[in-house]
């Protein structure tokens, strides 16, 4: 066949739209109460406060309310919403008062509790050293159950939001994590459906050792790579 010659379902010409498919009226929300392993990502909004810990760029600050927080990406990894994607912004400043960046606190912590599976309630020396990170880079990538909910955004519109980090004190803890990693493996994966097996607390070190002394959290058994793309178009 010669270049000028196209298939039957080729455009016949670059600027002829005509034959081009309707847009995508987009998806529904996914169904409130509904539970998966999320993958989180932090969309680098450049922004650099060091003196509070802030660095390497992964913090976002609004010029218009002075608010400084996590730009988060959110993916469901396994189940009928797998690669379904929820947006969400993680506190940790506001000019209005110390509650959002205490709901920003509250809500890494139990990312941490869940990704390193730790308990709650476990106040070991452990533990508590596992709750630390080097930065927010410790954050970019990690998984963890989560239960997903449904409000209206700032112009009354519908969305999902992560309603609730499960940690391993739920009753589905260890199910959502056997099911994301059966979904990984598949009807012929390896590892009969078991799921890979989370880092103890006790094999995780102090935050304040380098990168090269610090181990895989989580139940993952991916290498988590942080984020170096800059800010998706929803974002700018």
């Amino acid at each position: 066949m010669y270049p000028e010659q196209h298939t039957q379902n080729a455009p016949s010409s670059w600027n002829d739209f005509n034959d081009a498919e309707a847009q995508q009226s987009g998806f529904d929300l996914i169904p409130k109460g509904t539970q998966a392993v999320m993958r989180m990502t932090i969309k680098p909004g450049g922004y650099d406060e060091p003196e509070r810990g802030w660095t390497g760029g992964y913090a976002t600050a609004s010029h218009e309310t002075g608010a400084v927080f996590l730009s988060c990406e959110f993916v469901v990894l396994h189940g009928q919403f797998a690669k379904r994607k929820i947006w969400s912004n993680v506190g940790l400043h506001s000019n209005k008062g110390p509650t959002w960046g205490q709901m920003g606190r509250s809500f890494i912590k139990a990312v941490l509790n869940s990704s390193r599976n730790i308990h709650p309630d476990d106040n070991s020396p452990e533990a508590a050293h596992a709750r630390q990170i080097r930065g927010f880079s410790d954050l970019d990538g990690v998984e963890f159950p989560a239960r997903i909910g449904v409000e209206k955004d700032g112009k009354g519109e519908l969305r999902n939001i992560i309603r609730m980090v499960i940690e391993p004190d739920h009753k589905d803890y260890s199910d959502l994590i056997l099911a994301k990693a059966q979904a990984i493996a598949g009807p012929s994966g390896s590892n009969g459906g078991a799921p890979a097996a989370a880092v103890p607390v006790s094999h995780i070190p102090p935050a304040n050792l380098p990168p090269s002394n610090y181990p895989p959290t989580g139940y993952s058994t991916q290498t988590r790579v942080p984020s170096t793309q800059g800010r998706p178009s929803w974002a700018q």
